[in-house]
């Protein structure tokens, strides 16, 4: 079932916002999926490239398996495939053609969570995320320290970029200036080649709920492409990134970083659904706030005030709802509702035109 909100009718569920944040030609569209509520008592959600990560969890909580564990298993597949340029092994690097991840893990009966940023050799982030929460009193490390950790709990250094993602850091390098002593790149199509690859893969999010009704999340990612060396994004950053209460739901990330972190998107998803809202709604509501602050800085901001960057919400409450959003249209994430694992299309503020 889909549903299109107009403004007025965004106006009248009372956000708060005031009409000031009201856009002109904003839309509200929701996404295609039905939530039913519990059927068997779990559910896992993943973003766009998450389907086999989705697959795996929902194994794992059918043997009995922790959440946490479950949504991990499950990411690591896409941290462990050189095809996905954005996640671990074969992502992207940064400008000096260094692959640096990202990670975070929260586990709802505990509200503990862990986190590693600016990680390099070690193919699975998330692993030592959670490392980071079970075994230390601390939250987040990064770095060479982040390393030394890894290295410390039996992890084996790698080089983590691979052929074709050093060849697509060489075209970007090759293309930035006609003043010094690299030549320009030969295709004629570079800029597009680029966008294939940065664009059709991601940052990936994974949340979960078993049958007692615990959550459990994890978001990793290798960030930007050519990103300022020691650049940390919104992925390793609970309540941006990542965010899991127990007693409500969880939520997840994935797009611009800079942008989510600013505005704790991911905290403010869970917020939502506090106050009642369900998964999807909560999305939009968060999205539609962030939006509104990116007008304060124009480069952010398009000729018609929206926003031009890509964000994407994940959301799990602890009914079993579920439910996404992004910024823009187009956008799919992947749902195990313990009988069938297939893609939803996500909710978005904007209509992209070039999109169905």
């Amino acid at each position: 079932m889909k549903n299109s909100y107009s403004r007025r009718d965004f106006f009248k569920m009372g956000v708060g916002f005031g009409a000031g944040a009201l856009f002109s030609g904003m839309s509200l569209k929701a996404g295609g999926h039905k939530n039913d509520g519990f059927e068997n008592g779990m559910r896992i959600i993943a973003s766009g490239n998450g389907i086999r990560a989705t697959e795996k969890a929902m194994d794992l909580l059918r043997d009995g398996a922790d959440p946490l564990e479950a949504v991990i298993s499950g990411v690591n597949i896409v941290e462990n495939d050189p095809q996905d340029h954005s996640v671990g092994f074969g992502g992207l690097p940064n400008e000096l053609g260094v692959v640096e991840l990202d990670a975070s893990v929260m586990y709802g009966p505990t509200h503990n969570g862990g986190a590693v940023a600016s990680l390099q050799n070690i193919k699975n982030p998330s692993r030592v995320a959670r490392l980071v929460m079970e075994r230390t009193d601390h939250a987040l490390l990064v770095g060479e320290g982040a390393l030394q950790f890894a290295l410390a709990h039996g992890f084996k250094k790698e080089n983590l970029l691979t052929d074709e993602a050093r060849k697509i850091w060489l075209k970007k390098k090759e293309q930035l200036t006609d003043d010094d002593f690299w030549f320009p790149p030969k295709s004629d199509n570079l800029e597009d080649e680029i966008r294939s690859f940065v664009e059709t893969h991601g940052t990936i999010n994974c949340l979960a709920i078993n049958e007692k009704g615990d959550l459990a999340g994890v978001t990793t990612t290798s960030g930007f492409f050519f990103k300022i060396p020691g650049r940390v994004g919104d992925s390793p950053i609970i309540g941006a990134g990542l965010y899991v209460d127990n007693e409500v739901g969880a939520a997840g990330s994935t797009g611009r970083g800079e942008a989510n972190i600013l505005n704790c998107g991911s905290y403010s998803v869970v917020e939502f659904m506090r106050q009642g809202f369900g998964p999807e709604e909560a999305c939009l509501r968060t999205l539609k706030r962030i939006a509104e602050k990116s007008r304060l800085q124009p480069r952010l901001i398009d000729e018609e005030g929206k926003a031009r960057f890509q964000l994407n919400f994940y959301a799990l409450n602890r009914k079993g709802e579920f439910g996404a959003a992004a910024m823009w249209s187009g956008a799919n994430f992947a749902v195990h509702d313990g009988k069938v694992n297939k893609m939803h299309p996500s909710a978005y503020l904007f209509k992209d035109n070039n999109t169905k």
